[in-house]
């Protein structure tokens, strides 16, 4: 059975966990809502949990709501440079941030008009560090309900929390936060590097009586 779910801006590790364990199907065809994980991910720093934005170019109230797929990303202030910027200096000093970089550098070197494309690049590349087949089937209508699919597009709520319990594994500032479960994939990759699919597919996603 396939699993629903919307592009986030590298997304966190359970939507990862979905991504490996199920045949994903990409939700494109939805309206764009705020304070959700399609402009917004969350790191480790050493302040603690620290939240990288992606700016959007806001349309007039006279306009509606908008398709996901039809927002575009506000490049007047290189926030590109911004948020690579601040992934170096929280995981510079990761075990595998080092491994890593050159494949990831390249995503905050390529804009992207709109915030849906470049959510499903961020997407590949990492699935690509991964080893992990990137989903490329998506929805072309949109439907609130689905008897034929397990519908995880609630993942994408940041303000929504989870059954999920999360593996404990080394962060780079749990010394000084103990340990800050869900964040952005890249948390897990630049940790855990080659174990991170093994974490990923041990996840419990609690969807045994989807």
């Amino acid at each position: 059975m396939k699993a629903l779910l919307h592009p986030a801006y590298i997304p966190n590790i359970n939507t990862f966990a979905a991504l490996a364990q199920y045949d994903v199907q990409w939700e494109v065809e939805d309206n764009f809502q705020k304070q959700t994980y399609r402009n917004r991910a969350y790191i480790c720093a050493d302040r603690g949990k620290l939240m990288l934005n992606i700016p959007i170019q806001h349309v007039g109230k006279n306009q509606g709501r908008q398709k996901y797929k039809d927002i575009k990303v506000d490049h007047s202030e290189n926030w590109l440079r911004q948020h690579w910027r601040t992934l170096q200096t929280a995981y510079r000093t990761s075990p595998f941030f080092e491994y890593y970089e050159d494949d990831i550098a390249p995503l905050y070197e390529q804009p992207q008009d709109f915030l849906l494309d470049f959510n499903l690049k961020s997407i590949e590349i990492i699935c690509d560090c991964l080893q992990l087949n990137m989903p490329t089937s998506k929805t072309d209508l949109y439907q609130i309900h689905y008897d034929d699919r397990i519908d995880l597009r609630a993942y994408v709520h940041a303000k929504k929390s989870t059954p999920i319990v999360f593996e404990e594994y080394t962060q780079v500032f749990g010394d000084r936060h103990g340990f800050i479960e869900n964040m952005s994939i890249l948390d897990l990759l630049f940790n855990e590097g080659t174990t991170a699919m093994s974490y990923l597919n041990k996840v419990d996603l609690k969807l045994n009586n989807s």
